[in-house]
């Protein structure tokens, strides 16, 4: 058995090597999944997360909980990258994928105990990976166009399922599908995409979730810079600048010495009258419509109404890049050129059909429809409080990556537990075929598949312990009776069903990506026999300086 030690080096440290290490970090990795534990499924609960300037945060989603827990311990933080990384490929699916990479890590330290070399464990779990994804692909696959045309509402309903937005589905999954298609462009090889950042959220206070709705077109959180400019403007030409409108000033180093005390106006009169002329070149070019990131002027906002000018301040970065991809328009960062003189070309406007002002409850958002690239959606959520819309957004934006993952790659899996267990009870058969050490890996890599279904039975106020050996049971009979694989849990009912017959789907990336994830963070905290620790450096005042 290996030898734990705590040894002195040469260096100003410590270093912890053995069973030691892997029981510490088996631990930090077990506390951080045990966080988000309870809110897998959709009877999961919510975490309340109050950080240390008092601002508080309600979710269940897994990615959020980890990114504002402050994580210490270097196994834990692997498992908060590894959240994060769920979120940005797929963007769901990111509780489950850390629940899993904790199992299979505890039940690696199980087999190192008994003896199990760790390079042995680590061989046979990337063997039931690969057998994983292959089976996964071949025999629990279902293609999108065979299920007919609800299979996208399915899988959205199934996204939402755990979150606030449930009670209403049938609204959102609607809105959701609705707001992909309307995004669909063609790629470079000829393929659909389904590009999820096209579609944006835009978060109102007021009214009920009932009243959110979706518009064809790109809302903008910001209404006129002053009233007296147009709140409405047909084929509108968009000047977008990210540079400031406001009264130049000078940088900072740069002094002026006056002796005439009234050329003080005059020098503020040039400061403004250089950003009214930069607003005269624009609309010289034809610009009717002025959004920049910065600030406006009140003297230059009172001209731009003189001019009947509509100008937008104080929009934030993202969505001036994503209104000049709507709308074909370049964002300028400033009018000088190579000369030194300042110009505004024509080219640099943006177009589209109309630019319209919207009240929704104490605020004005600006809608653009029809721009030049016409892959623009938006969806305006309403809700009581800012608890309740940011929940909202969360459960939205995960139900778009599941319906863009689910039509890009045309296939579906079934939910509710019944992957996991087909392929615990495949693998188990599997490793009985192998001779070599690697058969108890992949042995427990089957079991550790357990823990999906187990957690969900459990979060739902079920017995898991009857549940999971009724579903091992339909399972081990799937050779002789096909549709038997598409068993899972009836978690409202407590029973099991045919979960792809239910509509409880999910997109196939979202599995894979789930095993692939968490085998590869478990390898990795695996592959640590070692920790050195670093003494931090002795401050002025301490006795081991003098």
């Amino acid at each position: 058995m290996m030898q734990t030690q705590h040894k002195t080096l040469g260096i100003d440290g410590t270093r912890t090597s053995g069973l030691d290490v892997r029981r510490e970090n088996v631990a930090a990795v077990t506390t951080v999944a045990n966080i988000v534990k309870s809110s897998l499924g959709p009877i999961g609960l919510d975490k309340m997360i109050v950080d240390e300037v008092g601002d508080v945060i309600v979710t269940n989603d897994g990615a959020t909980i980890l990114k504002r827990l402050d994580v210490e311990h270097p196994a834990g933080r692997m498992l908060v990258d590894l959240a994060q990384l769920q979120d940005q490929e797929v963007g769901d699916g990111t509780t489950s994928v850390v629940v899993l990479a904790a199992e299979l890590l505890k039940r690696a330290q199980e087999l190192i105990v008994q003896g199990i070399h760790a390079t042995s464990i680590i061989s046979g779990y990337k063997i039931a990976l690969r057998e994983s994804l292959k089976y996964m692909t071949e025999q629990l696959s279902s293609t999108v166009e065979s299920l007919g045309q609800d299979v996208l509402l399915n899988v959205a309903r199934t996204s939402m399922s755990s979150k606030i937005i449930s009670t209403d589905s049938d609204l959102f999954s609607q809105m959701v599908v609705d707001a992909i298609l309307s995004v669909r462009t063609v790629n470079d090889m000829g393929d659909y995409v389904y590009p999820r950042k096209a579609v944006g959220i835009l978060k109102q206070h007021g009214k009920s979730a009932k009243e959110s709705t979706l518009i064809r077109g790109f809302a903008l959180n910001a209404g006129r810079a002053a009233q007296g400019m147009p709140s409405c403007v047909e084929a509108p030409k968009i000047a977008l600048v990210d540079f400031d409108l406001r009264a130049i000033k000078m940088r900072l180093g740069v002094t002026i010495t006056i002796t005439d005390p009234t050329k003080a106006d005059d020098i503020k009169r040039r400061e403004l009258d250089i950003t009214k002329e930069r607003v005269e070149k624009m609309i010289r070019a034809g610009a009717n419509v002025i959004i920049t990131s910065y600030g406006i002027e009140d003297a230059i906002m009172k001209y731009m109404v003189e001019a009947g000018v509509l100008g937008i301040r104080r929009v934030r970065k993202e969505d001036l890049r994503r209104i000049a991809k709507v709308t074909g328009g370049q964002i300028v960062h400033t009018l000088s050129d190579l000369n030194n003189e300042e110009i505004y070309d024509p080219a640099w406007l943006g177009h589209a059909d109309r630019i319209e002002e919207e009240r929704y409850a104490d605020d004005e958002c600006t809608i653009i429809r029809g721009g030049k690239s016409k892959v623009c959606a938006s969806i305006v959520l309403r809700g009581a409080n800012s608890f309740v819309l940011d929940e909202m957004e969360r459960a939205m934006n995960d139900s778009l990556w599941a319906v863009a993952r689910a039509l890009e790659a045309q296939s579906v899996v079934p939910g509710g537990g019944a992957v996991e267990t087909a392929l615990s009870v495949y693998l188990e058969n599997f490793a009985h075929t192998l001779g070599s050490r690697e058969q108890l890996a992949i042995a427990q890599f089957a079991e550790s598949l357990l823990v999906i279904p187990k957690t969900l039975a459990l979060n739902a106020a079920l017995d898991a312990t009857d549940l999971l050996a009724k579903l091992r049971v339909e399972h081990a009979s799937a050779d002789s009776f096909p549709e038997k694989r598409w068993t899972g849990l009836d978690l409202v009912e407590g029973t099991l069903r045919n979960n792809l017959q239910a509509g409880v789907l999910e997109p196939r990336p979202s599995k894979l990506k789930s095993l692939q994830f968490a085998t590869e963070a478990a390898i990795t905290i695996l592959r640590i026999d070692d920790t050195i620790r670093l003494n931090p450096p002795p401050q002025e005042d301490d006795p081991r300086r003098r």
